[in-house]
């Protein structure tokens, strides 16, 4: 199975990006390990993480059957950072024609923000493998209207909650979340009930 057919098939069982922004190194284990648990198999480390190398290299060693990435990557050279760990796909806030051609070139699957058509197509034109609506604050009736003419599977991220799973995912390939499961300062317990919650509404949706 290639890596494009592994993401697919870990997005089946459960079309969940967790975003862990912020996590201290010393807690990833213990939180990739509820996530794990949860069902989710899809984990983004954004790079604006304090020793967010450290946290993707930690999390590739200890969960070989998560697919671990990074989010926030702006650079080439940030690609060129996340391959040396172990990392299988770079999502950035942004469309960088650069980061997505250094990305393929790496072998890893790329996933662009955009929040235009223009940005969507500019995305696709280079490259990208999925999109990332971001912010996806004009709800799920933009997204239809983007997949009128986009045909690149599209992920809505910013403002995705466990209440709102369900009709961005009618139209969605997956969602990503961030602080509706994990925030530096939540108590573990929270953490874990919070992730059992967001699988249980996608797969409901699913």
């Amino acid at each position: 199975m290639n890596l494009k057919e592994q993401f697919e098939a870990d997005l089946k069982l459960c079309p969940v990006v967790a975003i862990l922004r912020g996590i201290p190194v010393d807690d990833v284990e213990t939180v990739c390990g509820f996530l794990f648990d949860a069902g989710i198999r899809l984990v983004e480390i954004p790079l604006n993480t304090p020793s967010a190398l450290k946290c993707i290299d930690r999390a590739v060693t200890a969960f070989p059957d998560l697919l671990i990435g990074a989010g926030t990557v702006l650079t080439a050279q940030d690609v060129d950072d996340v391959a040396a760990c172990g990392g299988k796909f770079i999502i950035s806030p942004n469309t960088d024609g650069e980061v997505i051609r250094r990305t393929k070139e790496k072998g890893l699957l790329s996933m662009p923000g955009f929040f235009t058509a223009t940005e969507g197509f500019e995305a696709v034109k280079n490259g990208a493998d999925y999109l990332k609506l971001f912010p996806a604050v004009l709800g799920p009736g933009y997204v239809k209207d983007l997949q009128a003419v986009i045909k690149t599977p599209i992920f809505a991220v910013g403002g995705v909650n466990a209440g709102n799973i369900p009709d961005f995912l009618k139209c969605c390939s997956g969602v990503g979340i961030g602080s509706a499961i994990y925030k530096p300062g939540k108590t573990m317990d929270d953490i874990r009930r919070d992730a059992v919650a967001i699988v249980n509404s996608a797969k409901h949706t699913a």
